[in-house]
């Protein structure tokens, strides 16, 4: 079926307009990515005029159709570029601003004389700048929070950027050797690549944005809001994946803490001051386990730390050394309140036998309890009835 130029150009106008209607609308759903939704929709209702300009361009006198549209429509690809850096906290606003006063000057320079190559050739340099840009920013951002819908849009940025570099680069030399005829031929295959652009990369933005929303909020599930230490549930699951990818004989710790007479701090300090404590003990044991560490709070003043890789001995070093800790660091003062506070630990070990996550925390649980009977402030392990580890 033949469509003519014109005919294409309108697609593309309607797809345009409708994805920036659409990304516009999203900013209600999105609210932590309003700015960028704008920043797109904006972008693309500024294509959708300078197609409009280019079907135009012609009534007006001179270079000045031309280079308006032109204009018009590099500005929307700066925007949508400007729009996936500001998703990276980054900005282009001042590149843009460069970009298009060169681009206004090379037009000034060209004048009437050099109206055609300037349209078929040389406009195509920045807007093959502008779309590489939104492809490297693409590539930047975090992909664990963007999903497979930013690998789409590296590829659709990425493949408009090299069209029309293309156009730029190769297309002048293709023209010098088989002729001038072959120029409309380029510029339908531009405008149909530009629709399917059109539709592909605002729908796939949308997309990394809907997935980036769905880590957040599947985070925000898995996480305690006070300390922001996983929760129980995070733990549990994250800690049979951990178990699952460990290897049979490789060995994995679990200690389980309890704050001792939490409840009498609540009871004579407030509420308030038992937050700041368990922020404060939930700060020491993650700076003592490290970041490769499961650390969560499986309950009111029940936290718990996954260890894999590590044996009894320096599992045990760590429990002693949170003890430590903990105790001078509320000695010293914990929201201007000067009290002691201690925690109880448990420790159970994975030393090359299967184990379940469950039976790890249930034998960490005995030993804690056992510390606790014993006075609290201590560390205990659950290979032992009789051995007690004091800080």
């Amino acid at each position: 079926m033949h469509v003519d130029l014109l005919t294409l150009y309108f697609l593309a106008i309607g797809t345009l307009l409708a994805s920036s209607a659409m990304t516009f609308w999203e900013v209600r759903t999105h609210p932590l990515r309003s700015k960028e939704l704008k920043i797109l929709a904006a972008g693309y209702a500024t294509l959708a005029m300078g197609c409009v300009g280019i079907i135009y361009r012609l009534k007006l006198p001179g270079v000045w159709g031309s280079a308006l549209s032109n204009l018009v429509v590099l500005s929307g690809y700066l925007m949508i570029a400007q729009g996936v850096a500001v998703m990276n906290g980054r900005s282009y606003r001042k590149s843009a601003v460069a970009i298009l006063l060169i681009q206004a000057l090379a037009w000034v320079i060209s004048g009437t004389r050099g109206l055609q190559p300037m349209w078929m050739y040389i406009t195509a340099f920045p807007l093959s700048l502008a779309s590489a840009m939104a492809a490297r920013e693409l590539l930047r951002g975090d992909g664990r929070k963007w999903g497979h819908a930013r690998n789409i849009a590296v590829l659709v940025t990425g493949v408009h950027a090299a069209l029309y570099a293309f156009r730029a680069g190769i297309l002048p030399w293709l023209a010098a050797h088989y002729g001038q005829a072959i120029l409309p031929a380029a510029s339908k295959i531009t405008i149909y690549e530009g629709v399917l652009y059109s539709v592909v990369l605002p729908m796939t933005l949308l997309r990394l944005v809907r997935e980036e929303t769905h880590s957040q909020l599947l985070q925000e599930s898995q996480t305690d809001y006070l300390t922001r230490l996983g929760n129980r549930r995070w733990f549990f699951e994250e800690g049979a994946r951990v178990l699952g990818h460990a290897g049979k004989h490789e060995p994995v710790a679990l200690l389980a803490f309890d704050l001792d007479h939490f409840k009498a701090i609540n009871d004579r300090y407030g509420h308030k001051t038992g937050d700041e404590v368990l922020k404060s003990f939930s700060a020491i044991a993650r700076g003592v386990v490290g970041p490769q560490a499961l650390l969560a709070r499986i309950g009111g003043e029940e936290f718990a730390a996954l260890l894999p890789g590590l044996e009894r001995a320096p599992a045990q070093a760590m429990g002693e050394l949170i003890v430590r800790r903990f105790e001078q660091t509320a000695a010293l003062g914990i929201d201007g309140v000067g009290m002691r506070t201690t925690v109880s630990i448990g420790l159970a070990c994975r030393d090359g036998h299967p184990a379940m996550l469950a039976d790890l925390l249930a034998a960490a649980d005995k030993a804690l309890y056992r510390a606790k009977s014993l006075g609290g402030n201590r560390l205990e392990h659950a290979d032992s009835d009789t051995q007690t580890t004091h800080a």
